[in-house]
């Protein structure tokens, strides 16, 4: 029997029925592309286009000398842990246990994804804020999550608190919010997380917060936690990235804390989605962590490149919408055009040579407002060369 003969008795599976049909190429790949192949400045994907502080290399590099290069506790590297919980009391003044409320994740995103699969199952409702980041959603998806997607206020991105009061029912199962925010850069206050507080308290939601951008907040405003107010310190999972504090994102490591009983439960799906993350980083960082000034200054090293950044954009016709904290700045082009955003965006990147993200892209429906992103984690040569094409518009 020849060999295509015998190949023609088996049968070739179809394609698999997709469990997320909706989903494709994420828009930060996609404009990313079209950056490298126009030779475009890329101020659309959120990275910094700088180095990280040669000390952290230098301590990551040690720990592998060293021979920390087996598998850390599936928890956490029990120095970073503490690390991460002396952070949290240093900035909020709220104490955690490193040993059972900290688990060191493979970056925010698994982080995020680990945390609706151990809480969320199907059928559960889940009251989420747009524009949102890209993987929330996905996430639910895959948990079997019934969303409900609450915008924020138009241009403004505060939130709003009657509409999420309707969103909320017996069935809600977790509210998830992202502060500072992306992509419009509005830091929730104090104020705001009592309201939601308030909303929350007679019901058995829980609460994902998503804070990686929390050293980043400006103008005097500091950045407050989910876990500072007590009420919600009790239901809250609260999402970190070493990446965004530390200019590695590429390393992909971050943090989760919450309290014993959710904890347990994260770990639980923690060990079996990644079981546990990279030793000598994890090392290195909690060496670096150990001195405040790296993620104290953080705040003035970014306001100052936002403060750049938006003094050469008010020379252009775009218009400026607040930036409270992270490292992205929105702008309104509907002076310059009336092309829909990712429409814009292509003509930007292929007309001027600058990539951004439209803002359309965090809302499942598309929803259009005539406004993009831009990420300002970069060099000042990098943000000049961006403005000097801008200044075109």
């Amino acid at each position: 029997m020849t060999a295509t003969a015998a190949t023609a008795d088996f049968r070739i599976p179809p394609p698999p029925e997709s469990r997320l049909p909706g989903v494709g190429t994420t828009i930060f790949t996609v404009m990313s592309a079209l950056a490298q192949e126009q030779g475009a400045v890329n101020l659309g994907q959120g990275f910094p286009d700088f180095g990280c502080d040669p000390a952290l290399v230098d301590a990551v590099a040690d720990a592998m000398r060293a021979g920390h290069n087996q598998y850390p506790p599936m928890t956490g590297l029990p120095a970073l842990r503490q690390a991460v919980a002396q952070v949290m009391q240093t900035t909020q003044g709220v104490a955690y246990d490193a040993d059972r409320e900290i688990t060191i994740t493979a970056g925010a995103t698994q982080g995020l994804f680990t945390a609706i699969q151990a809480l969320v199952r199907p059928g559960d409702e889940v009251v989420v804020l747009e524009p949102a980041y890209d993987s929330y959603l996905p996430a639910l998806e895959l948990a079997g999550a019934t969303v409900h997607r609450v915008p924020l206020t138009p241009m403004t991105f505060r939130p709003d608190f009657d509409r999420i009061a309707a969103a909320l029912s017996p069935r809600t199962r977790l509210v998830l919010v992202n502060t500072p925010h992306n992509p419009s850069g509005t830091v929730w206050s104090r104020a705001d997380w009592q309201m939601l507080a308030d909303l929350l308290a007679p019901t058995d939601a829980w609460l994902l917060s998503d804070e990686v951008y929390e050293h980043m907040v400006f103008d005097g405003q500091r950045h407050v936690s989910a876990a500072a107010l007590p009420a919600l310190r009790a239901r809250a999972v609260v999402v970190t990235s070493f990446g965004k504090t530390l200019h590695v994102t590429g390393w992909k490591v971050g943090a989760v804390l919450a309290p014993p009983e959710l904890m347990a439960e994260f770990r639980k799906v923690h060990q079996f989605n990644v079981f546990t993350v990279n030793t000598p980083m994890q090392h290195g960082l909690a060496a670096h962590l150990a001195q405040p000034q790296h993620y104290l200054g953080l705040a003035d090293f970014y306001q100052a490149k936002r403060d750049h950044f938006r003094a050469g954009l008010a020379a252009t016709r775009l218009r400026l919408l607040p930036c409270e904290g992270t490292y992205f700045q929105c702008v309104d082009y509907s002076a310059v055009s009336s092309l829909g955003e990712m429409d814009f965006c292509r003509w930007l990147c292929t007309e001027l040579g600058v990539a951004a993200i439209p803002l359309s892209a965090f809302y499942r429906d598309g929803t259009e407002q005539g406004v993009v992103r831009f990420c300002f984690a970069k060099q000042t040569t990098t943000l000049d060369a961006a403005l000097q094409r801008l200044a075109r518009l």
